[in-house]
């Protein structure tokens, strides 16, 4: 049984791997977030409306391993953390916001797509 991998096949799975984590709701959400300027934890989670702190956190984590977010803190009393996008992080903020803009402009017309779909399968 040969359980060699090609070189394909892993670049494959590399890509799906990077594409599922870049495509979740929860990190388009605050990638954009912090597309214009950096912000701290708990202003990130209102403007990520409906996320958890447990999955902002771990959604921030997942962003600093990958070197698209950075993580500063600020040494005060209480300390302060802040998030900022990487060079990387803006590179992907910029193909999200193109997505956003794609979905807004075609939103009305999927959802009419939506009811019209739905009412012939009744």
């Amino acid at each position: 049984m040969d359980v060699t991998v090609s070189h394909a096949e892993a670049d494959c799975r590399g890509v799906s791997e990077i594409l599922s984590r870049v495509g979740d709701k929860w990190t388009i959400q605050v990638v954009v977030s912090l597309r214009l300027e950096p912000r701290r934890f708990n202003e990130l989670k209102r403007q990520v409306g409906g996320i958890s702190q447990q999955m902002l956190t771990r959604t921030l984590k997942t962003l600093e391993r990958d070197g698209m977010v950075e993580r500063t803190v600020r040494h005060s009393t209480p300390p302060q953390v802040e998030y900022t996008l990487t060079p990387l992080g803006h590179s992907l903020s910029e193909t999200a916001r193109q997505l956003a803009d794609w979905a807004a402009a075609h939103q009305r017309e999927i959802e009419d797509n939506r009811l019209h779909y739905d009412a012939r399968q009744l």
